[in-house]
């Protein structure tokens, strides 16, 4: 039957439930709160909790999912909340579930669990769609794919008759390398020396006691579950957060109070993870965003005024040199795609030729094209002799760029591993303390 879907209550009346990427829980309350909220059948005085405490369970035991309905969602970890998102569809009744990127935060073994979940649900007669851009997954948990590109399906085939590079050749058009070539790392000096940092976040200490290293000429990567201090990290170093306690020197001089300014005119640069807030002034031309943080120098700027000369061919360089699309300076930033919008960042970042590049999540949201084109970029860095900290989610983009790999958990560096020799699982069980 065709149906009309004009809100969210429409769709749940219709028997389909949402995952959204960004999972939609109230930290204070409890599982069986959280679930109940805005499926309330009478007053708040007639609220029946213990009920829905039962039906819960029921549920959460039907799909072996584990889950506590008296629990606080602040005291679950990320796959657990995860699971409390697929209850919360499934207490409304709902008999197609759409998931946005289900995995972007969840380590290998949550990943496993997630997918025998699914198949479980399956299994039940529910119908799941799950929206990503990960082929591997794609291929190890569907029956059939379909692919979008510019906002248009340009094909749909059996899973059992497709592969990685036919999927990658018909999301971006052409073929795609899937795999980061990359030779040996020349690493030099220690140019980045963080000693001992503690960083304050929303709940106490984000960063606590933390000490690394990074050398001209490799990519050091930072691996950890989403939530565990990996912002505040990034921030404290760009100069965007206070550092409580502890030291950061760069070429051997002490930055740790220095601003974002500060840093960039000693040769730090920022790619931030969240493009919108950090990255761009979304309402601003091109030409004015990619003069971000150079716009009181020469010669973007001379004697106060802005040298539209300049703007322009620092544009123009950094929108060719990046494949920017399209290509027009007096275009919106909020008009771009978010892989051009990446690309854009990511060009005015290399144009200051920084001598150390700050690199968190560098491409959440991009198209697989626009992946292939980020990591060679990222690669061709490092070999002309800067030094990166990358800082991923993903666990396969994280072990394929980096040269050194360091594991976060809760604030703290746990472990440093080989990513050449390491295993997806042995660094999935560092990340969650297994």
């Amino acid at each position: 039957d065709v149906v009309t879907i004009r809100s969210p209550h429409d769709a749940i009346a219709l028997g389909i439930g949402m995952v959204h990427q960004h999972f939609m829980l109230v930290d204070t309350m409890t599982v069986a709160e959280n679930i109940i909220l805005g499926a309330e059948t009478g007053s708040a005085a007639s609220l029946d909790l213990e009920t829905a405490n039962v039906q819960i369970k029921e549920l959460s035991d039907e799909l072996r999912l584990g889950v506590d309905p008296r629990a606080l969602i602040e005291n679950l970890s990320v796959g657990q909340q995860q699971r409390v998102e697929l209850l919360k569809a499934l207490y409304r009744n709902a008999e197609l579930l759409i998931l946005d990127e289900p995995t972007a935060v969840l380590s290998p073994q949550e990943i496993d669990d997630f997918f025998s979940i699914l198949r479980r649900m399956k299994a039940q007669g529910k119908t799941i769609i799950i929206i990503t851009h990960k082929l591997d997954e794609v291929l190890a948990i569907s029956d059939e794919v379909t692919v979008m590109r510019d906002g248009k399906v340009v094909g749909n085939v059996k899973t059992s008759e497709t592969n990685a590079r036919d999927l990658a050749r018909m999301i971006v058009g052409r073929d795609v390398l899937l795999r980061v070539e990359k030779t040996d790392a020349q690493a030099g000096d220690v140019l980045l020396n963080v000693a001992d940092i503690t960083v304050g976040g929303k709940h106490g200490r984000a960063i606590d006691g933390v000490s690394f290293t990074v050398k001209r000429g490799e990519i050091v990567g930072i691996a950890g579950i989403e939530g565990n201090g990996q912002t505040e990290l990034v921030e404290a170093l760009s100069g965007l957060a206070k550092i409580q306690s502890g030291t950061v020197s760069f070429e051997g001089i002490d930055i740790t109070r220095q601003n974002a300014r500060q840093l960039k005119e000693v040769g730090i640069a920022h790619i931030p993870e969240d493009r919108h807030k950090r990255g761009l002034l979304l309402n601003a031309d091109l030409s004015e965003n990619a003069v971000l943080g150079v716009h009181y120098r020469e010669p973007v700027s001379s004697n106060g005024f802005i040298n539209s000369a300049a703007v322009a061919s620092r544009v123009k360089e950094i929108v060719e040199g990046f494949d920017v699309r399209p290509p027009n300076p007096d275009l919106p930033a909020r008009s771009l795609s978010g892989g051009n919008q990446q690309k854009l960042i990511i060009g005015r970042e290399f144009r200051l030729k920084p001598k150390l590049l700050l690199v968190a999540q560098p491409t959440r949201g991009v198209d697989i094209g626009a992946i292939e084109f980020i990591h060679r970029k990222l690669i061709e860095l490092r070999d002309s002799g800067a030094a990166i900290l990358l800082v991923s989610a993903e666990l396969e983009e994280v072990t394929a760029l980096a040269d050194r790999l360091l594991v976060i958990r809760e604030g703290k560096i746990v472990g440093e591993l080989d990513p050449k020799t390491n295993s997806a699982e042995d660094i999935g069980l560092m990340m969650t303390g297994g």
